[in-house]
């Protein structure tokens, strides 16, 4: 077997900078869809148009509840498909850059798009819009954002490297979502020349090239022929999909995460809304209680780091998972007892700060393992299968987190709905701490351990 180096410091972080881009986009649209079309009553006021049907429409369901639903499911059964085109791709490039690099650009014109096109001045045509719009960025998020995680395990071959490939690409994914949060702190000063909704676009509009840019950084800065096993998997879809899902460990992780998801989809949904309504600060101090989250997170994540490679990744896993509850149920009673807001603000801040550390960090360190170990067991490289299933589960997580955070906010109405929100949040992260309990870390390790001794060795 041909001999390959270790991924050295510089592709470490040029990979970094590809997640920097796509978490801008995703967080743009995961945090700002329903606020922009589901706009509070407070917002309304502000000036906000209203472009889509509101209210519940069916079953207890919003119409923007079924549409980000209806994307969120498209994205998790596409995914698969795209992650068996991308194993088994022979290119003189590898198997993950050439999508990376022709999905970038289509990448972030869909997220602008999004905002850009239900502006007519019928719901209904604004609805199909949307939908429209919305199924095509899911497309494109999957087309790039599939391969681009199935080179997590691939150019962290030792366990030492995939703890600090994480380490990085959280930081950047924690950065690009503060980033996305920028978007009403910006648009704020661009709303007395354009207006409401068209200074929002406009903000959307710069945040999408700056992150296209960062994707195409990593697309066309990363050698993956030299650093990763690109022979190309002859597994069809159909049974690399059953194969992956049949892995015990697997299962225990992928029900987890799915748990996981719903909740912090719901908190990072719900942000903007406890912030204005609960604690009844302006819609730009969203971006500051995220920011100041993200900064003191990011001082846990050297502790965290070292602590994984000295006592393991489960255990704090699991730890998150619980503190994480704790932060939930505070937020579920923000602005209440006489506290001042701010008071409630740094406390759900701080309290957020050291599972969204592990969180971020860890869990694509743990899936980095399950791949190599089955990719050992089985004789087959299908790293891109498993992060597409991995993508499936935040996929279906977030579907489910969409439509009971418009649903639960709509039908309980005011304040108690959103405090409602943050109860069933608190719920759903418990149950996933409780589950991922039952992984078990230590028989993954010792199927990839003699394979990694022998990979130090050989980028020696």
């Amino acid at each position: 077997m041909e001999s390959r180096p270790l991924a050295d410091g510089k592709t470490i972080r040029l990979f970094a900078i590809g997640q920097l881009g796509w978490a801008i986009l995703s967080g743009i649209i995961s945090n700002w869809l329903v606020y922009y079309y589901m706009p509070s009553d407070t917002l309304v006021a502000e000036g906000m148009p209203i472009f889509i049907t509101q209210g519940i429409v069916c079953a207890g369901l919003t119409v923007i509840g079924i549409i980000t639903g209806c994307g969120r499911l498209l994205d998790g059964f596409i995914d698969p498909f795209i992650a068996s085109k991308s194993d088994s791709l022979a290119s003189p490039h590898g198997r993950r850059i050439p999508f990376m690099r022709r999905a970038a650009i289509p990448f972030a014109a869909m997220t602008v798009l999004v905002f850009v096109l239900p502006g007519t001045s019928s719901a209904v045509a604004n609805n199909v819009l949307l939908f429209c719009c919305l199924m095509l960025f899911y497309i494109t998020l999957s087309l790039y954002c599939t391969p681009f995680n199935a080179l997590i395990p691939e150019l962290g071959r030792t366990q030492e490297l995939r703890i600090n490939i994480s380490t990085y690409i959280s930081v950047t994914y924690f950065v690009g979502t503060a980033m996305a949060y920028l978007v009403t702190m910006i648009s704020g000063f661009l709303e007395p020349a354009l207006g409401p909704a068209n200074a929002f676009r406009a903000t959307v509009a710069v945040l999408a090239v700056v992150a296209a840019i960062c994707m195409l950084v990593a697309a066309f800065g990363i050698d993956e022929v030299k650093y990763a096993d690109t022979q190309p998997s002859s597994t069809p879809m159909g049974q690399s999909v059953v194969k992956t899902f049949k892995d015990r460990e697997f299962q225990i992780f992928e029900g987890s995460d799915v748990l996981y998801w719903v909740s912090i989809t719901m908190f990072q949904t719900g942000l903007p809304y406890y912030v204005t309504e609960l604690m009844g600060f302006d819609d730009s101090w969203t971006f500051i209680f995220f920011a100041a989250m993200t900064a003191i997170s990011l001082l846990f994540y050297a502790p965290v780091n070292i602590l994984a490679k000295k006592m393991g990744k489960k255990k704090l896993v699991a730890f998150a998972f619980f503190f994480f509850c704790l932060a939930f149920a505070v937020t579920s009673v923000c602005g209440q007892f006489g506290i001042p807001s701010l008071v409630w603000g740094i406390l759900v801040a701080v309290l957020a700060a050291v599972p969204m550390a592990m969180l971020g960090i860890l869990p694509q360190a743990v899936l980095a393992d399950i791949a190599e170990a089955d990719a050992i067991t089985s004789g087959e490289n299908r790293e891109g299968m498993f992060y597409a299933a991995r993508t499936f589960s935040m996929t279906l997580g977030q579907t489910l987190a969409m439509v009971l955070f418009t649903s639960l906010s709509t039908a309980a109405g005011g304040q108690m709905g959103y405090r409602l929100t943050a109860i069933v949040a608190t719920i759903f992260c418990f149950v996933a701490g409780l589950v991922f309990t039952r992984y078990h870390e230590a028989k993954v390790l010792r199927t990839i351990g003699a394979t990694e001794s022998a990979s130090a060795e050989e980028g020696r």
